[in-house]
């Protein structure tokens, strides 16, 4: 793109020394037939119409004929403004003397008249054109740019949450037979602790489908109470991960209140926890903390995984990236739509270092 505006640019620019270069040869021969007609003492017709000709054909280049005291021998092409007021002329000559180098014409010994010229409003005008057009040009490239990854956006957008009300109505259908063998194993021993666990994992199926369900559409804010949001979230996934995994939560003393969707902000949390476990191949500390910095609520989750290069960092919430071998790379590019998209909050890696582990942290609005 860069390359096409910078040849563009070139090329009329080129195109317009091109044309100064023409104009200055246009007044060279107005100069000449001025000499001309001031060294022939008795021209012909022959030679006072080819000079009139030539005088005539310049319909477009100022030009100022002074002497040497500055007296107004001749002018043409001025502004009528300028051209109506004697002393406008002079100084415009003077003017016109900065751009281009004043042309003397000896008229007998010792006397002399000066041609003053300047470029055509035209010629003037152009000179302009190579940046305008290039700035058109720079400004198509990139509405077309914009233009092009919405769509793409908009597709991928269209891709996930197909794919994503897909699975819910997947998991819909065997969830259903579950949760009627269920309630038959509770004819039996209602009292079970084994029940009341597969009661729990059903129970978190449901709000997976749930979640799944809701990708796509604009999920309604109705739930404020973030804490019990978190710990809810917490006290599920320490029962749920390896023993060998130090898990802590860090939460204020005081009640947060913060526009979410519960259902849809523990996924986000389970991600982050998740991604975090396979850093630490099951062995390691995780820790989340919750805190209040000026009108906003941050997340952080940190842990003492493998960490991340700043490449893989970069690319970490790209849907389809991922470092695991039999990674999907859907994890944390929903947890980010989530997050951006429906809570208008901020997600993002605020430290990774190799063999130190990273740091998530989420940033939102507090009502």
């Amino acid at each position: 793109m860069t390359i096409v505006v910078l040849t563009v640019v070139i090329a009329s620019t080129i195109l317009i020394n091109f044309l100064r270069k023409e104009e200055i040869k246009r007044v060279d021969i107005l100069v000449s037939a001025l000499k001309l007609q001031q060294e022939v003492t008795n021209p012909n017709l022959e030679i006072q119409a080819l000079l009139l000709q030539i005088y005539g054909s310049n319909s477009t280049i100022p030009v100022i004929l002074l002497d040497k005291q500055d007296r107004i021998m001749e002018h043409k092409n001025l502004p009528e403004d300028i051209g109506n007021d004697p002393k406008k002329i002079v100084t415009l000559a003077k003017k016109m003397s900065k751009s281009y180098t004043p042309i003397e014409i000896e008229i007998v010994k010792g006397d002399k008249q000066i041609v003053f010229y300047d470029n055509s409003p035209l010629l003037n005008n152009l000179r302009y054109s190579p940046f305008i057009l290039g700035f058109f040009i720079l400004c198509y490239f990139l509405f077309s740019f914009w233009f092009f990854r919405t769509i793409k956006k908009t597709d991928e957008g269209y891709l996930w949450a197909g794919l994503a009300k897909e699975t819910a109505h997947q998991i819909g259908t065997p969830l259903s037979s579950m949760i009627g063998w269920m309630e038959i194993m509770k004819l039996d021993d209602p009292e079970s602790e084994g029940i009341r666990e597969i009661e729990r994992d059903i129970e978190r199926l449901r709000t997976i489908s749930e979640r799944f369900s809701k990708i796509g559409s604009i999920p309604e804010l109705n739930d404020t109470d973030f804490n019990t949001t978190i710990q809810t979230n917490y006290d599920y996934l320490k029962t749920r991960i390896s023993r060998k995994i130090n898990f802590g939560l860090h939460l204020p003393n005081y009640d947060i209140s913060v526009p979410h969707n519960k259902i849809l902000m523990s996924w986000v949390i389970e991600n982050l926890v998740k991604n975090a476990v396979d850093a630490m191949k099951g062995e390691g500390s995780i820790s989340m903390s919750v805190f209040e910095r000026n009108k906003n609520i941050l997340i952080e989750v940190q842990d003492t995984g493998s960490g991340m290069t700043k490449q893989q960092a970069r690319n970490a919430f790209n849907p389809g990236y991922s470092t695991k071998k039999r990674g999907w790379g859907l994890g944390l590019s929903l947890a980010k739509r989530v997050i951006k998209e429906y809570h208008h909050g901020d997600i993002k890696i605020s430290q990774t270092e190799l063999g130190k582990g990273t740091t998530f942290r989420i940033t939102i609005k507090k009502a």
